[in-house]
């Protein structure tokens, strides 16, 4: 048994998570090379290796001839029957042939190719592992600045989070613990290059999906996400067990989810509001916590008028326009906010009191109808009194 390459290997499997089958094959074909380096040729060879004990043979078909001109693929019959006695010319026999007769050369080439080799499969296990991790959330710790950049160490990898990817304001310190969302992972001849984010809104998504139970059960869904990152986070969450509530379940008891989310964020604000397929509904939800009066919301064009109390534009609107952009955001609706005043003066009321008129007047015009059915009904019946009269 071959102890110390069979220890080798079982070292490299565990440690390097490449299989022993893998590494076996890279050293049947480095042996292969290394003997194709040595004669000239690899046509007449083949390597047979125990994946039990690791024993090889490296072993050479050659023809038995009378006299022997090329060494290499022939072999004398007095030598042949030395690997077997019944040998006649013409047959072909099996040679082993010793690595140690591989020249320096040929030995360094036969390393290089097991080198080669485990450098690949070691490169394609790190791939393998991290793109199963793609538009997922990991932890790393943070190892240094590379220029406005940041390295993280995953593990078996490092990622980079680019500037752009990172929160404005936001600083990490070396050794720090962070969670990152996966946006891309590329294999390339060095390794996977592996891009993550602290920015993009599915860190919200993941982060809640990993805090609430119920999120991960299918119980709850979030509809929509809108996102200013380091500023404000809006979600709408939907519950598909009417026993359960949505936004009661993600905030948590006393908060205890939510706040667990915002402290990863650094107090990023966090919006949680009920989805509803009626779009007007929604809207009034999205621009929470500002009160509502109307919404007139047009599916068609994707354009809503919302029309709020005076002393709730701005809070509807929210500083520098962010409550009401995010709305809009989460909704996928061009949002105009009037005051009451505003609506007043611009006859907004009147045409929705038209609106009223209409469906009253409808229901109006059907009483109507009625009065007249019961009117010909009694005109009929009179008139059937009198002709009754006249003919007594």
């Amino acid at each position: 048994m071959n102890t110390e390459l069979l220890e080798a290997l079982n070292i490299l499997e565990k440690e390097k998570n490449i299989s022993k089958a893998t590494l076996l094959e890279a050293i049947q074909q480095s042996l292969l090379q290394a003997y194709k380096n040595q004669y000239d040729r690899s046509d007449n060879v083949t390597v047979v290796i125990d994946p039990e004990t690791c024993e090889y043979q490296i072993l050479a078909a050659k023809t038995v001839v009378e006299h022997v001109e090329d060494p290499v693929v022939e072999i004398s019959q007095s030598e042949a029957f030395k690997l077997d006695s019944g040998a006649q010319i013409g047959d072909t026999v099996q040679v082993e042939i010793k690595s140690k007769d591989f020249g320096r050369i040929a030995t360094t080439n036969a390393k290089n190719v097991i080198l080669q080799k485990i450098r690949e499969e070691e490169r394609n296990a790190l791939y393998n592992q991290y793109i199963e991790k793609e538009h997922e959330i990991v932890t790393g710790v943070v190892q240094r600045y590379v220029g406005n950049n940041v390295s993280i160490n995953l593990g078996k990898a490092d990622a980079l989070l680019a500037a752009k990817e990172m929160v404005k304001g936001e600083s990490f310190r070396p050794t720090e613990r962070v969670k990152v969302y996966v946006l891309e992972v590329r294999d390339t001849p060095k390794g996977p290059k592996i891009m993550v984010s602290r920015t993009h809104p599915e860190l919200v998504k993941r982060l809640f999906e990993e805090e609430v139970a119920e999120i991960r059960d299918g119980i709850i869904e979030i509809k929509s996400i809108a996102r200013e990152p380091g500023s404000r986070t809006k979600i709408a969450v939907w519950s598909n067990d009417e026993d359960v509530d949505a936004v009661g379940a993600c905030v948590g008891v006393n908060g205890s989810r939510v706040s667990a989310i915002v402290d990863e964020l650094d107090g990023e604000k966090i919006d949680i509001i009920n989805w509803d397929e009626n779009d007007a509904i929604l809207i009034e939800n999205a621009l929470s916590p500002a009160k509502v009066i109307s919404v007139l919301a047009d599916p068609d064009e994707k354009t809503a008028l919302v029309i709020v109390p005076d002393y709730q534009l701005s809070l509807a609107i929210g500083k520098e326009g962010q409550n009401a952009r995010l709305a809009a955001h989460l909704t996928q609706y061009k949002i105009d906010i009037k005051s009451e005043s505003q609506a007043v003066e611009e006859g907004l009321f009147e045409e929705y009191e038209d609106i009223e008129d209409e469906e009253f007047d409808e229901d109006e015009a059907f009483e109507e109808d009625e009065i007249s059915v019961e009117e010909e009904t009694s005109e009929e019946a009179e008139e059937s009194e009198e002709d009754e009269t006249a003919e007594e």
